[in-house]
């Protein structure tokens, strides 16, 4: 065993790899009170004018729904897929005869070997699914962006429908909660990891369910794998989170999560941002939502109010000098569509502020290409690291990619555009740049990264397994092996 994770040994609260996550900020979005004639005026021009026009008619069970039904943020929820059944019945109306093979080999790694038809592709789905942590759901918008004709190498499918992946073996640091939120609770629903900031869980529900969620401990419906801590949207739960945030003045800055904030009511969206504005210790909040990209027919239904409702927090906030921000989640260029564009748009000219944190995933995002297209597609883009999820380690890339896109990257683009790629340290410490890691084993895949709040405890980043050679592969996991058996040994002795 190296002297590198014989270190590690004696600090075993640093044990947490991660994921690569990104966040693209002062991406300009808006949105209006347009009303159902101006909405309308922009279904039909964009029809006209795009080429993807009605690009949910290649699902045929959609083929014959109409731009208004499309647009409809009801019809959307009301028509997601969410059951194993469901959306195996849809594969098979949508799959091509021959399945294309994996282009190129991952790393040299055949990822679906003996995968070339439909059965053998739902036949390795139908396996994946009953051992994710994640539930699947999967919005109308998601389904019809996937490429069905090349679904091996597809990138929105890879981050919500999992395949049985020879590469996806659970890391032995992986864990549940790998950034700790749950020791850093110290109210149900409330998440205070950053002295001035804490994170509002309003809800466990989102729009589509992604694999690699870092929350999987909380979000969606239980699995095999995972008894959910919920949290419902009800009023009497966030009472007594409302209470801790007026009773702690050193909060200033709220991040209303969860779960996902587009599935809330209007109603429930007003309610939480009055309350937090209301208080004068609070100088901003962000409604955070992915449901832009995965379901954004919602900014242009003409029939609902949920964006209204958040423009009228903006501006309110405005008013009173308190910044009300909207963070959403993209990881691909190819989750958006002309609805997209029209709905950020309407954002951008009510001065609504949007930001953006997107996941560095493997065959997602890890390419130059891909991060490029990313980039530029939503202008100023800060790049962070996420944490390591069981389930999804054929998602997770090594800390090399972050390095070696940043270094691609820097001399392709202008300055403000450039990706700032951090890691999400577990407990206090907060993003660290991944550039200032120390002590980077390339070679087993690991390196450590230290805070001042970690007084003088590093906290350890490790690669996913399937990035290693066969004999790093062994050694690492024969020194977590090591390590239980020392932490077993030590827990006897402490009982006798």
């Amino acid at each position: 065993m190296t002297s590198h994770l014989a270190q590690g040994l004696q600090r075993p609260r640093s044990i947490i790899p991660g994921l690569l996550q990104a966040s693209i900020r002062g991406f300009p979005v808006s949105n209006p009170c347009y009303g159902a004639r101006r909405a309308r005026q922009y279904t039909a021009a964009s029809e006209q004018e795009t080429p993807q026009g009605r690009y949910w008619a290649k699902i045929p069970r959609w083929k014959d729904s109409s731009v208004d039904t499309f647009l409809s943020h009801k019809w959307q929820m009301s028509n997601s897929v969410h059951t194993l059944p469901g959306l195996s019945d849809l594969m098979r109306s949508v799959l091509p005869e021959m399945i294309p093979p994996q282009r190129p080999p991952l790393r040299g790694q055949n990822e679906y070997p003996g995968v070339s038809t439909p059965d053998d592709f739902i036949r390795s789905f139908e396996v994946a699914a009953q051992m994710a942590p994640m539930a699947f759901r999967l919005s109308p918008h998601i389904l019809s962006v996937i490429d069905w004709t090349d679904p091996l190498n597809d990138p929105v499918r890879r981050q919500f429908i999992p395949l049985e992946s020879v590469i996806n073996v659970a890391h032995p640091a992986a864990t549940f909660d790998p950034v700790q939120e749950v020791d850093h609770s110290p109210v149900r629903g409330v998440i205070h990891r950053y002295p001035n900031k804490a994170l509002f869980m309003a809800t466990s529900i989102c729009p589509v369910y992604c694999r690699f969620c870092f929350r999987s401990y909380s979000v969606g419906t239980e699995t095999k794998s995972v008894k959910k801590m919920r949290f419902l949207p009800l009023m009497k739960q966030w009472e007594p989170r409302f209470e801790y945030i007026e009773r702690t003045p050193s909060l200033h800055d709220i991040v209303i999560s969860g779960g996902d904030t587009y599935l809330l009511e209007p109603e429930q969206i007003a309610y939480l941002g009055d309350r937090l504005l209301k208080i004068p210790h609070i100088k901003r909040f962000r409604i955070a939502t992915k449901g832009l990209w995965v379901s954004p027919s919602r900014l242009i239904d003409p029939n609902d109010s949920w964006i209204d409702t958040v423009i009228g927090l903006s501006k309110k906030g405005r008013k009173m000098g308190k910044d009300v921000c909207v963070h959403t989640h993209i990881n691909n260029k190819q989750e958006t569509s002309w609805i997209t564009r029209q709905g950020t748009q309407r954002l951008y000219e009510e001065g609504v502020t949007v930001r953006n944190q997107s996941v560095l995933l493997n065959g997602v995002n890890n390419t130059f290409d891909q991060m490029s297209e990313l980039v530029h597609t939503l202008s100023d883009m800060h790049v962070e690291p996420g944490d390591v999820i069981r389930g999804a380690e054929d998602l997770r890339t090594p800390l090399s990619d972050s390095h070696e896109l940043e270094h691609q990257i820097r001399d392709q683009t202008a300055g403000f555009l450039i990706p700032r790629f951090v890691y999400d340290v577990p407990g206090p410490a907060g993003k660290r740049p991944t550039l200032s890691a120390q002590n980077y084993d390339r070679k087993l895949g690991v390196a450590d990264f230290t805070a001042p709040r970690l007084r003088g405890h590093d906290v350890k980043y490790w690669d996913p397994l399937w990035s290693l050679a066969e004999d790093a592969q062994k050694e690492v996991q024969s020194y977590f092996a090591d390590r239980s058996s020392d932490q077993a040994s030590y827990q006897m002795a402490s009982a006798g």
